[in-house]
């Protein structure tokens, strides 16, 4: 009889287990055929490590290594097992993450040349780790003890994060002689994690991550050396600016100078719409512009600002939106949820949609429809808009499917201009955990759906995987096929989401199985030190999500 029992459901089954019980002893005492997948697990709402306790009464699920939260962990430990390859058997030399690309990370390396036999080595080495299944080791230490512990190991950027530490101690977790930050639950140790590639791009390499539902690597199309050369432009930008680590921007934030930067960061990107509109004048022939990107990415800001520098240019750009070509609501497909697939390309009335284009690239006037979110229909035709183009104007076109070519296969690609935008965000929290591009465009979407949607934080992060699910079917493969690609992340940002999106954070209620993922954004907030949003011009990209924008939307 267990005097005080916590009451938890655990696969199905309710379980009366003593309170203290680790997830770990859990196991043991009911086994199931899967445990050997187990990497993590949900307690109450909240991912933890498989040692943690059960404390209270509620639910206790398992977390498979083929799931949302065990792929965010198995990319976490298949990168800290690359470090640990990398630095017993080249201690002398350096590596630093860098972001997302060909379904895995970018590495820079300083002090070793990077061929194929170095990739080779490094890959046999993590193997071995795999095969002897090193452990993953966790401890909690006073944050004055880790400053000493990176200080003795030469890490100068984590001991600068720790300057601002939001409390007195600090996660940490280590594997060999690899020690880490610990940024979310721990698995055992290397065994799980034996699928991944590596590949060299440029002058660096990309450790590519599994497929983990389907259990291949999947290169989505190939190396994308377009999207590499965006992201090395913005982070050497963002060295050369002097902020390049989340320790920089809190420094900046403190001393004042975090001003001058908003003015330099979005005075960047003036510049950068700017050439991109001397572009398009420079290919007059082209006189469809596609403005494409994934969800929160700033389409809109972005459209408008580009319309601007056109017309200083010279040219008197029109507007169509690919919104309003929606089939009606009970024509749209759904997905494999049986839910309706807003985002596959077969939501769009393609036949009209290239037959009005073919139409207002020949000269004539066409009346383009409007679509009626609330009924799901097709407006009345006396909402919609008349459109002719005239030799000094272009169209732009924004929608998430303008880099695929099924769009409007009947328009030679001759006659496009395509324009590929996504918060890329060169910041990273030290050389060796980078910020993810997906957080900045939820924390930007769950900020704006309150303000101006209607939906609270845990609407928008339910929705959020089905969201990226689309962009993985139906924008990302496409980003090479761009012309131009515009990174829309402002550095100084999640200074200023802060103030907005933890209020809004904390407002998930514990209940809901939106908490753990709000419960860790707030986790990853909380290294950042507020800006008030007064120094943001009202013509930024960020206006459009936190408000006070001089743009009508």
């Amino acid at each position: 009889m267990i005097e005080d029992p916590a009451r938890i459901e655990y696969r199905g089954k309710m379980l009366e287990v003593a309170r203290g019980t680790t997830v770990e002893q859990l196991m043991k005492i009911h086994p199931h055929e899967e445990d050997n997948q187990i990497v993590a697990a949900v307690i109450n709402n909240r991912v933890v490590s498989l040692h943690a306790r059960i404390l209270r009464s509620g639910t206790v699920e398992p977390v498979p290594v083929r799931s949302h939260h065990g792929a965010r962990i198995y990319r976490r430990h298949v990168t800290m097992m690359l470090y640990e390859a990398f630095h017993r058997l080249y201690p002398r030399a350096h590596i630093w993450v860098g972001q997302a690309i060909s379904e895995g990370y970018y590495f820079e390396v300083n002090g070793v040349e990077v061929d194929d036999e170095l990739l080779g080595e490094i890959k046999r080495e993590m193997k071995t780790l795999v095969a002897k299944k090193d452990p993953f080791v966790f401890y909690r230490t006073p944050v004055e003890e880790a400053r000493r512990l990176f200080a003795r190991k030469g890490e100068s950027v984590k001991r600068m994060v720790l300057d601002r530490w939001p409390s007195s101690h600090v996660g940490i977790m280590s594997l060999g002689n690899t020690v880490d930050f610990c940024l979310g639950p721990v698995a055992p140790h290397a065994g799980y994690f034996g699928k991944f590639e590596l590949f060299k791009l440029g002058g660096d390499f990309v450790l590519q991550f599994p497929n983990l539902l389907r259990q291949d690597i999947v290169r989505n199309e190939g190396p994308q050396p377009k999207l590499y050369q965006t992201h090395k432009e913005a982070r050497d930008w963002s060295r050369r600016l002097g902020v390049a680590h989340v320790a920089d921007l809190n420094n900046a934030c403190v001393d004042g100078s975090i001003r001058e930067i908003i003015k330099v960061v979005e005075g960047l990107h003036e510049k950068r719409i700017s050439d991109i509109a001397d572009l398009i004048v420079s290919n007059r022939d082209r006189k469809l512009v596609f403005v494409s990107g994934p969800s929160s990415a700033g389409k809109t800001t972005f459209a408008k600002r580009i319309s601007i520098q056109l017309k200083v240019a010279g040219i008197r750009p029109t507007a169509l939106s690919l919104d309003n070509y929606y089939v009606d609501r009970n024509q749209t497909p759904r997905d494999d949820s049986g839910e309706f697939d807003f985002e596959a390309l077969e939501a769009i009335d393609l036949e009209r949609f290239n037959r009005d284009l073919r139409s207002i690239l020949d000269g004539q006037e066409v009346l383009t429809p409007a679509y009626n979110f609330q009924s799901g229909k097709r407006a009345n035709r006396d909402k919609w808009i008349p459109i002719k183009l005239h030799d000094d104007q272009v169209l732009i076109i924004e929608g998430i499917h303008g880099l695929n070519d099924a769009l409007a296969p009947a328009i030679p690609a001759s006659e496009k201009f395509r324009i590929y935008i996504n918060a890329l965000n060169p910041l990273a929290i030290d050389e060796h955990n980078r910020l993810h591009t997906s957080d900045t465009r939820l924390i930007r979407r769950l900020v704006r759906d309150r303000h101006y949607r209607g939906y609270s934080a845990a609407q928008t992060i339910k929705i959020w995987q089905s969201v990226r699910r689309g962009e993985r079917r139906h924008i990302f493969p496409f980003q090479e096929s761009a012309d131009v690609i515009f990174d829309t992340s402002l550095i100084y940002e999640f200074s200023v989401l802060k103030i907005f999106a933890e209020r809004y954070l904390l407002e998930v209620p514990r209940t809901s199985p939106s908490f753990a993922e709000a419960y860790r954004l707030r986790e990853f907030l909380s290294m950042f030190i507020p800006v008030m949003p007064g120094d943001v011009p009202q013509t930024s990209l960020m206006r459009e999500f936190i408000g006070g924008s001089s743009f009508s939307y």
